[in-house]
């Protein structure tokens, strides 16, 4: 059996694991799937629909905005979130490169 051969960029891996971190929590996975079946939605309809409080949306909210995991848009006094598809297909990529030299090896 070879021993794999795996350069790491340590900022990409550091990135990598943010975003695996925001996947990996179930609550903010409901609220994705929410996002996904609206296509683009407001943070109180977010709330009021899934009966979560409005400072644990955020919360949550905030950290998958954070790793540009969700878009935001302003309209008055509403934020509207929406995914980031092409973020969220980047980290699942990475994730299938990383296991296919993993298996590899």
């Amino acid at each position: 059996m070879r021993k794999a051969k795996l350069s790491i960029d340590n900022d990409k891996l550091q990135e990598s694991a943010e975003i695996l971190r925001a996947l990996a929590h179930p609550l903010r996975m409901k609220i994705l799937g929410f996002i996904d079946q609206h296509s683009m939605i407001n943070v109180n309809k977010i709330y009021n629909t899934l009966k979560l409080e409005q400072s644990i949306t955020s919360q949550h909210l905030r950290i998958l905005r954070t790793v540009g995991l969700v878009n935001t848009r302003r309209e008055g006094k509403y934020i509207y979130y929406q995914i980031n598809y092409e973020r969220l297909s980047q980290a699942v990529g990475a994730i299938d490169t990383f296991l296919k030299r993993f298996e590899e090896a």
